[in-house]
């Protein structure tokens, strides 16, 4: 396989599992309650973002990446919580889970749909909401503090809003890792860098190998995050604050200028991901090293040190991509009883 295939590997943690994404395919790996692995492999070109070629042409294919992370997230996340209710692989002795199982057995299929896509715009909009147009209130009130008068101080205002966004940002992370849940998907997250980090270094994909490789990867999503973040600070800090000019209504002001920044945060994504390709290829070069680092620091706190188990998983589903690229998708694949599309709705999480 050429290394500059490698770039396009990568993956996302979910619960009590790894989705692993090549050029051509996706695998979906997942611990059932039972201890079992179980595997689902499927062609990228059969969903809708696979097949819009125009998406994958550079800086705007930063949008693609969001879009193709969502949908494919969004799907794994679907498919692990149909293995954890699945009666198949649910422990007979555990009378909550039994229960459970049957009471979504008897959910119909729309209403599961329904709920599923409530979640995800529900998620979308509290994001969003928390992230972008929440500091930019706290920053109007940050104006009074520094006696700013009319015409004046726009420039500090924004660096102060992004300075917000940062702060919230990390803020979420470092709260939602102290959850027991979410620590064991961020096992799963560094088990997937781990397994990812293999593949790159030409080392076999094997318990002993994968272990000792580094749960950080300078292509990760929290990296391209914090990229996102540093671009927006960049482009937010000169943008006039105040479209309507400052006479007219200050939370007028603020909606226009929050719809201004969502129009342009594809750009923004787009800028990002270039420069977290630039640095994936060019990991190894002390200069670019030394300015993606902070990327990689960040990744602390969205991954812990995984046990033997979190990687068994993670080799699972890049071993099942790599057959599926190699053109014998069927020696990984694992059915369930259940369509994928009838999977239960569990709150997003960010692999």
């Amino acid at each position: 396989m050429p290394k500059g295939e490698y770039l396009q590997y990568g993956g996302q943690a979910i619960i009590e599992g790894v989705m692993m994404r090549s050029p051509r395919y996706f695998s979906i790996a997942c611990r059932a309650p039972n201890g079992e692995i179980v595997l689902q492999t499927e062609a990228i070109e059969k969903t809708w973002i696979g097949r819009q070629k125009w998406l994958k042409y550079p800086f705007v294919r930063g949008s693609l990446a969001l879009l193709d992370s969502m949908a494919l997230g969004t799907k794994a996340m679907r498919f692990s919580s149909a293995i954890q209710l699945d009666p198949k692989y649910v422990d007979p002795n555990d009378a909550e889970a039994v229960a459970e199982a049957k009471k979504v057995e008897a959910t119909p299929k729309r209403a599961q749909d329904m709920a599923i896509g409530g979640a995800i715009i529900f998620s979308l909009a509290f994001g969003v909401l928390l992230f972008d147009y929440l500091p930019n209130i706290v920053a109007e009130f940050t104006r009074g503090l520094f006696g700013f008068k009319e015409g004046k101080g726009s420039t500090v205002t924004n660096i102060v809003a992004e300075i917000v966004k940062a702060i919230l940002f990390f803020g979420y992370l470092g709260l939602i890792g102290q959850m027991p849940e979410i620590k064991e998907v961020f096992k799963y997250h560094g088990a997937e860098h781990k397994a990812i980090n293999a593949l790159e270094h030409d080392k076999p994909l094997e318990m002993e190998t994968c272990i000792a490789e580094s749960r950080l990867h300078p292509r990760c999503g929290t990296s391209f995050a914090i990229l996102v973040l540093l671009v927006g600070f960049l482009v937010f800090a000169f943008l006039p604050r105040y479209p309507l000019g400052e006479s007219a209504s200050k939370i007028f002001n603020v909606t226009i200028r929050f719809g201004i920044e969502l129009l342009l945060l594809p750009l923004i994504a787009g800028v990002s991901y270039e420069l977290l390709r630039f640095a994936g290829k060019f990991r190894n070069t002390a200069i670019v090293d030394a300015a993606f680092r902070p990327g990689m620091w960040s990744q602390l706190l969205t991954t812990r040190e995984p046990e033997e188990k979190h990687v068994e998983v993670a080799l699972a589903a890049l071993r099942a991509c790599l057959a599926a690229e190699e053109g014998h998708p069927g020696e990984h694949k694992r059915e369930i009883e259940d369509d994928i599309e009838s999977a239960p709705p569990l709150p997003g999480v960010i692999g």
